[in-house]
């Protein structure tokens, strides 16, 4: 058996090597190192795969949302409403433009952002929703779209763990995540879905006007050289990491796929263990993986381990030789930097279960089945002992 990796980019690597190789050594020739044709062209194909009119690359995932929030015009003193189960940067931009971060607790079986926790918690100065589609699984869009036009706020999809991920929405329409909302922002790290070789992002909209704020503010203002029209910042896609990110685009599809058969794999060998609480499609009311299922990329494989010592499995596993990744070991609301009077331990009961009973496994495109079954025996036997 291969050694076990959390996420195998040294692997996906091998099979794209000519590509990737051949790719980045023509931006080296051309020497259009920044906004070069490989730029422009990932920025199209990444667009047509998607179905939306714009995306704006930059730098980074968190720029992403940033930048998507500068572009709406938000200001300070502005409620943002978010998950409190959920990476950092969802709520570090919003501390950092001054806007009030609102957390709000998810729901138990999707780990999305609960929709009747939305609805408590605005106020006459709540002005945008950023709803996390987390661990790769959309989140409930219809809802979240339907209040969000009831009381005139933004919707801003933090799609960074769900690139390929598809809505449903109850009318039967299909829509990717990240097209759904006002506006939205993804990140090109290279553990996720859709990954380079160093760091990089996007914001997509629908919107012909906030596109081109935001084509502004991510390179310092300018849309004509030198010439600065709004406030922006630097934040630029550069060419290599396009390059990487074209050779892989036209197999993000097979990507997802692969790690929704691994997905099934891992939740067969666990059922009837009550210990685990495998993962579930938004779809699936069941809590198990549907066949047709689409509306989960399983950017991570989380489980909920009940009635065991979960610290004490992430050890064992380790002592094993099989890496796992606790997301998230402590709420944002508990967090120093966004710790805050406003809340009560009493609003965020998922939240504080969840961290203490949450684990990933290994989840990428290169899992073969004897790992698999190595894990899955290894866990079982733990918390069964």
């Amino acid at each position: 058996m291969k050694k076990i990796q959390m996420v195998d980019l040294k692997g996906q690597y091998e099979h794209i090597k000519d590509q990737i190789d051949s790719s980045i050594l023509e931006v080296i020739a051309t020497t259009a190192f920044i906004n070069g044709p490989e730029v422009h062209q990932f920025q199209k194909e990444l667009e047509d795969y998607l179905d939306v009119k714009h995306v704006i690359p930059c730098a980074n995932g968190t720029d992403a949302l940033q930048i998507a929030m500068m572009g709406l015009g938000l200001q300070p003193g502005d409620e943002v409403i978010t998950a409190d189960f959920t990476f950092a940067a969802t709520v570090e931009v919003i501390a950092l433009l001054g806007l009030t971060p609102v957390l709000v607790d998810v729901n138990p079986i999707t780990f999305n952002i609960d929709v009747d926790a939305i609805k408590r918690a605005i106020t006459p100065k709540t002005k945008a929703i950023v709803p996390v589609h987390l661990f790769g699984l959309s989140a409930p869009m219809d809802e979240i779209m339907e209040i969000a036009e009831a009381h005139g706020l933004y919707v801003i999809e933090d799609n960074a763990q769900g690139i390929g991920a598809m809505y449903t929405s109850g009318n039967g329409s299909k829509m990717k995540t990240g097209t759904i909302g006002h506006v939205a922002s993804t990140s090109f790290f290279p553990s996720k879905n859709l990954g380079c070789y160093g760091d990089g992002g996007a914001i997509f909209t629908n919107d012909d006007d906030l596109a081109h704020m935001i084509r502004g503010i991510v390179n310092h203002g300018m849309y004509v050289r030198y010439h600065h029209d709004v406030v922006g910042v630097n934040s630029r896609l550069d060419s290599m990491q396009a390059a990487v990110l074209r050779a892989k685009l036209p197999k993000l599809d097979a990507y997802n796929h692969a790690r929704r058969e691994a997905a099934r794999k891992y939740t067969k060998a666990f059922a009837g263990i009550r210990q685990i609480v495998t993962p579930t499609g938004f779809c699936d009311a069941e809590n198990s993986i549907c066949a047709g299922c689409d509306c989960h990329v399983f950017h991570q494989y989380t489980l909920r381990i009940l009635d065991s010592d979960r610290d004490a499995l992430v050890a064992h596993l380790n002592e094993k030789g099989i890496p796992s990744g606790v997301y998230y070991p402590i709420p944002l609301h508990a967090q120093k930097a966004y710790a805050d009077t406003r809340y009560d331990e009493a609003d965020f009961p998922v939240t504080n279960q969840l961290v203490k009973e949450v684990i990933s496994l290994p989840m990428h495109t290169e899992l073969e089945n004897d790992q698999i079954d190595y894990i899955t025996r290894t866990i079982i036997d733990f918390v069964t002992q």
